[in-house]
């Protein structure tokens, strides 16, 4: 006869997490209490599905580099902000994410703009969109040493599989025609196909 304890064991090595916390949680109640068979597997299942989205989750979060810990639902809204709650709502669903359309979030500084920007990458992340976020700084950085070590075209097909890629302080520093260059090039490649965030204290105009 196999025990509970060695299912469990079992379901954990084949990396089952979901269905072994399921299946414990069930064998742990009385018999009148017992699902029937189907009724167990059927919750078994969405268990692991569910284990499988907060584990990708998690790593996509990890990944992102974040800068604030942010969610959409204390993002604040108002006529003073000139963003509306409305705006907000069709932000929330990451479809300007899928249709690979782009965000440029402008404002003084401390109105809450990287706020903003990382809740939607967080918003992005729980919907199973690959996100980074990066400085401005930290982005310009990235490509001069990427240019340097030759692996700029391996930066390109990072950020080319990156479903949204946050670019904040945008503006704030001088770039060089090689650094204008190289944006250009990132920007070109992501139109229509993949989705960017920009966030800079410059007027839409500028």
């Amino acid at each position: 006869m196999i025990h509970k304890e060695e299912t469990v064991a079992q379901l954990r090595k084949l990396k089952l997490q979901g269905m072994a916390e399921s299946y414990s949680s069930y064998s742990a109640l009385s018999d009148h209490q017992q699902p029937s068979v189907h009724e167990l597997v059927a919750q078994m299942a969405l268990s692991e599905e569910q284990s499988r989205i907060d584990k990708k989750t998690k790593m996509y979060l990890q990944l992102s580099k974040l800068r604030y810990e942010s969610i959409l639902q204390q993002v604040h809204c108002s006529e003073e902000r000139n963003f509306t709650k409305e705006q907000l709502f069709e932000l929330s669903d990451c479809g300007f994410v899928t249709a690979a359309k782009n965000v440029l979030i402008t404002g003084a500084t401390g109105c809450g703009k990287s706020y903003l920007a990382c809740a939607l990458g967080r918003q992005a992340c729980t919907m199973g969109l690959r996100t980074l976020y990066f400085g401005m700084t930290r982005f310009v950085e990235k490509i001069v040493q990427s240019k340097l070590d030759g692996t700029f075209a391996k930066l390109l097909e990072t950020l080319n599989k990156t479903d949204l890629i946050i670019i904040d302080d945008f503006g704030l520093i001088p770039l060089d025609q090689t650094i204008r260059l190289a944006l250009l090039q990132i920007l070109e490649d992501r139109y229509g196909y993949r989705a960017t965030i920009i966030v800079s204290q410059l007027p839409f105009e500028n």
